[in-house]
Parts: structure tokens; C-alpha cells; sequence
């Protein structure tokens, strides 16, 4: 029996496309997020197979029509550490307990003042403290998702030559203006467009999203200015305003938070990036001085799609959505939801797609926990 799949997402043109690639699964107040450790394992297995796509050079080359062939001109991952510079002082008790539960595999260190300027110089805490996770990594989303695109490919491709015939993967550049659209021969739809989930007028003012728009800068440092280069191990900094740092003189800055927004553009008014840049600069200046002699060279900008304040945090949303579509899946599940990722979509998502390859394949969603699915109960 065959089993077609329809996929129905961005493709990275949205908030996953411009984000800044800070991966690590602690919350601001360094806790552990909520499956917090299977998020982060499942996302080191997902960029280890992203790594390794990058390296199929020809197998790249093939797709050129569908992958840029400049994406991969930089690496993947860039594995310099992250620090959090602490801004309260009663924060750091607090912390100071939250650090004592971190994974082995991405742990925590509290540095004071003179071990911050070890780490790296210039930086500024306000309380003379900072949190520092060496494992933790800074992702391109760009060259990171069609890296995984090409693995997909390269999967298929494998399996086809040890004889699992039948196994294709297809990418189509097209607009699904309706659920309507997709022809009744696939087995399961799922729905993963982020902001634009509610573009679906099925979907239209039926899911629990808030809306929030982003600005991120790309600042380089000029080739006159002789100090102030990044070196390799120096970590990005993680804050109200972050740096992602991209290389010796290049770096992403973000992000702006615009609550309530529905522009979708990637791009920015003169004024909405100057606004932006004020804001940024203002806020990053006081923790790293020395931003202050880079230069803006672009920016963009995208919608993130936030799910509801739970006990628990803000938890993705997951699962069928048949009775919310009009669809009757006589028990089983035909129309499937990921959304609401906000802005730790690069740690949740490589433990969702797991969730809900087995629910898809499954026609069940016995195994996606209830957390993931009680938003559907208040609708």
C-alpha cells in the first residue's frame, strides 16, 4: 500500500529564514525548558545530518535548481560557545540553583568579572557576572534548512540503491491558497507554516497564534578599523539585544519584538530599519561597547508565530486538526498542525517532526503529549 505525504510549509522564507541561530535549551533564567533535553539531543542528531549533507558537494551540485549553489560558500554551525551577561543581581541565586540541574551535554558555568574578560574582552555585566555555555552553538537557518533538504534527497537516493524502490521526496515552488487544493490521493496533509498558518482560510481565526514581528541586523566591521575583531573562540552573547557572531568581522544582530504585526515582508522601510537599529545598538552597546565601531550592512525582518503563555512556558502547538478543518477522519488523522515555535523553533523542532512522523504515519496521536495538544480543548 502506498503512503503519500503532503507537506505544506515556508521553506525557510519566513521568521526560520532570518533568525539568529542561537541554540541552546535554557530559559532566560538558565532552567531547563520543558523536554528540554530531548529537544537538544534530537537537534544535535538534526545538525549532524545537515553537516554531513554539506559535505556531498556533487549531490549538492545536482540540486542546484532548487538549492542556492552559493548556501554553502560558510559552515552550518559555528560551535563558539554563547554567554549571557547577568543584569540583576537577584537573579544570580536563582541561577545559581538552575545551574546545578543543566545537561551534561550543553552545561552552564557562572563566570565573574575576571573570568567574563577572559572569555571575552570588552564585554559588560552589569551585576559582575555572566552565564556561559561553551556547547552551546550559533546556526545558519538558511544553509542549515536546505542542508537538510539535501540529506532528505540523499536518504531517498540511498535507500532506492539497496532496493526500497518507490521512496521519493519532491519539492514544489507553489502557493496553496486552500486545503481545497490538495488533491484527495495523499495519505496525510501537515500544515507547517508558521505566521502564515491563518493565510489557510480553513485555518483563519481558529488557532491560538500571537503574532510578532522581528528585525535582525547584519553588521560587519570595516576594513579601515584595526581592533575589535572577533576571534574564533569568542562566544556570542546572548541578551535582550544578541550578537550571533558569523565570523572575525561579521555578526548578526536582533532582535526587535513587534506585537500585534501582520507584515509578512522580509523587508524594511528606511524608517522601520532605523527605528530598529536605534533600539539594537542602544541595548547591545551597554553589554559590548565596541559594537558600536561596526557598521550595518542589511537587514531583514520576519513574523514569528507565538504560541499561548502555559504553567509550562510557551509550548508549540501539535497535533490533528480534522474537526477543526471540517474533515471527518472517521478516527483516524488526514490534517496534521506544527506551529507556534516562536522563537525556539531550531530546539524544538527536530523532537517535534519526530512526534509527528510517528503520528502521521500512525494515524494517531497517542504518543504526542497532551501538553502539545490541550490548546485544541479551549477552542
Amino acid at each position: 500500500m502506498s503512503y503519500l505525504a503532503y507537506i505544506i510549509c515556508t521553506g525557510g522564507g519566513g521568521a526560520s529564514g532570518v533568525a539568529g541561530g542561537l541554540l541552546h535549551p535554557y530559559s532566560p533564567k538558565a532552567k531547563l525548558l520543558w523536554k528540554g533535553a530531548q529537544c537538544w539531543e534530537e537537534a544535535m542528531v538534526m545538525l549532524s545530518i545537515a553537516e554531513a549533507a554539506k559535505d556531498e558537494g556533487s549531490f549538492a551540485q545536482d540540486l542546484k535548481d532548487l538549492v542556492s549553489q552559493h548556501i554553502f560558500d560558510g559552515p552550518i554551525v559555528w560551535k563558539r560557545g554563547i554567554i549571557k551577561p547577568i543584569t540583576a543581581m537577584k537573579s544570580i541565586d536563582i541561577m545559581k540553583k538552575n545551574i546545578q540541574d543543566c545537561l551534561p551535554s550543553c552545561p552552564l558555568e557562572l563566570l565573574d568579572s575576571f573570568a567574563i574578560q577572559k572569555i571575552l574582552p570588552g564585554l559588560s555585566a552589569p551585576s559582575g557576572f555572566a552565564i556561559y555555555m561553551p556547547k552551546a552553538v550559533n546556526v545558519h537557518p538558511e544553509r542549515y534548512l536546505q542542508a537538510l533538504f539535501l540529506a532528505c534527497n540523499k536518504l531517498v537516493k540511498d535507500l532506492s540503491a539497496v532496493g526500497y524502490s518507490g521512496k521519493q521526496v519532491n519539492f514544489y515552488k507553489q502557493t496553496v491558497h486552500s486545503l481545497q487544493e490538495i488533491s484527495g490521493e495523499y495519505s496525510a496533509v501537515v500544515i507547517c507554516l508558521g505566521a502564515r498558518s491563518e493565510s489557510l482560510p480553513e485555518l483563519k481565526g481558529v488557532l491560538p497564534l500571537r503574532m510578532c514581528r522581528g528585525v535582525v541586523a547584519h553588521l560587519d566591521l570595516p576594513g579601515n578599523m584595526s581592533g575589535g575583531e572577533y576571534k574564533d573562540s569568542d562566544p556570542s552573547i546572548l541578551a535582550d539585544a544578541w550578537l550571533a557572531v558569523r565570523g572575525p568581522r561579521s555578526l548578526a544582530m536582533g532582535s526587535t519584538w513587534q506585537w500585534g504585526s501582520r507584515n509578512y515582508s522580509r523587508t524594511l522601510s528606511s524608517d522601520e530599519e532605523s527605528s530598529a537599529m536605534h533600539e539594537l545598538l542602544s541595548k547591545a552597546s551597554i553589554l559590548y561597547p565596541d559594537i558600536r565601531n561596526w557598521s550595518c550592512e542589511s537587514a531583514s525582518a520576519g513574523l514569528r508565530a507565538m504560541p499561548p503563555l502555559t504553567t509550562l512556558g510557551s509550548l508549540p502547538l501539535l497535533g490533528s486538526v480534522d474537526n477543526l478543518v471540517g474533515h471527518n477522519s472517521g478516527g483516524g488523522g488526514r490534517y496534521w498542525f506544527m506551529g507556534g515555535l516562536g522563537a525556539r523553533g531550531l530546539l524544538y523542532h527536530g523532537w517535534l517532526g519526530k512526534l509527528m512522523a510517528q503520528a502521521v504515519l500512525s494515524c494517531s496521536a497517542a504518543e504526542i503529549p497532551f501538553e502539545l495538544t490541550t490548546w485544541k480543548n479551549r477552542m
